[in-house]
């Protein structure tokens, strides 16, 4: 079964649409959301509602965290901050419900699914996690793999009950190790932060153990555009380039 995961939408619908139609095309028989739909963005209300509308489940990211607990607000930074406060005004009482509803993580199809870092912590980056905390993550897991979001770029880690090892996706393809257990940072659908300007998400085939970074080009002046539009920080709209 292909399961297709994906992160850090952020407001983006038009990469959002991209994905979900590649997906579709490449057969996924279920979608999981790693979080942070809401924020940068210029569409963040549609991002949600068609989360909603394809029944996607979905965890909770750090920039849904502030629907739940308004101090939260003190940890982002200057711009980021700017964008939240503008959009949260915008979204319905619909969807905020649901974003608060979210859960940390999901544990489903033999994964754990979540936005930082597990076991389920939504705000600590893969990047800033040491060996050490890697690997007591690891050892309490009851699932063999573990797929997050949060930093926008891919990274594979991979534990063979000894040695922690760290890769930035050398291929597009990897066969994961039946022999080894596995935390996979899927990058960003709606803001990549991985030096390409594409949309991206994984593809995890569960038959053949195979992982596949899916990148999807769309139209980012589109984008920048609506984000202009919207008033909202201009270096949103230049990060997407």
């Amino acid at each position: 079964m292909k399961i297709a995961i994906l992160s850090d939408i952020h407001g983006n619908l038009d990469a959002l649409k991209e994905v979900l139609a590649d997906a579709a095309n490449e057969g996924a028989r279920k979608i999981y959301c790693l979080g942070d739909c809401i924020g940068y963005g210029p569409e963040s209300q549609n991002v949600v509602e068609l989360i909603i509308k394809e029944k996607i489940p979905a965890v909770i990211g750090n920039h849904e965290l502030v629907l739940k607990n308004p101090v939260h607000l003190k940890w982002f930074n200057t711009l980021a901050r700017i964008s939240l406060e503008k959009i949260l005004p915008t979204l319905s009482e619909e969807v905020k419900v649901f974003l608060r509803s979210l859960p940390p993580s999901i544990s489903a199809c033999g994964a754990r699914f979540v936005h930082g870092c597990p076991l389920q912590s939504v705000k600590t980056y893969l990047f800033m996690a040491t060996d050490h905390r890697l690997k007591r993550a690891f050892g309490k897991m009851r699932e063999r793999i573990c797929f997050v979001g949060h930093t926008h770029d891919l990274l594979l880690v991979s534990y063979n009950g000894d040695k922690i090892e760290r890769s930035h996706f050398p291929e597009d393809e990897i066969m994961l190790d039946d022999n080894h257990s596995y935390i996979v940072n899927v990058g960003s659908v709606g803001q990549p932060r991985d030096g390409t300007n594409t949309a991206k998400y994984v593809l995890w085939n569960t038959d053949t153990s195979k992982l596949t970074v899916r990148r999807l080009p769309y139209d980012i002046a589109k984008v920048v555009e609506k984000i202009r539009a919207a008033g909202l920080p201009k270096a949103h709209g230049w990060r997407l380039w």
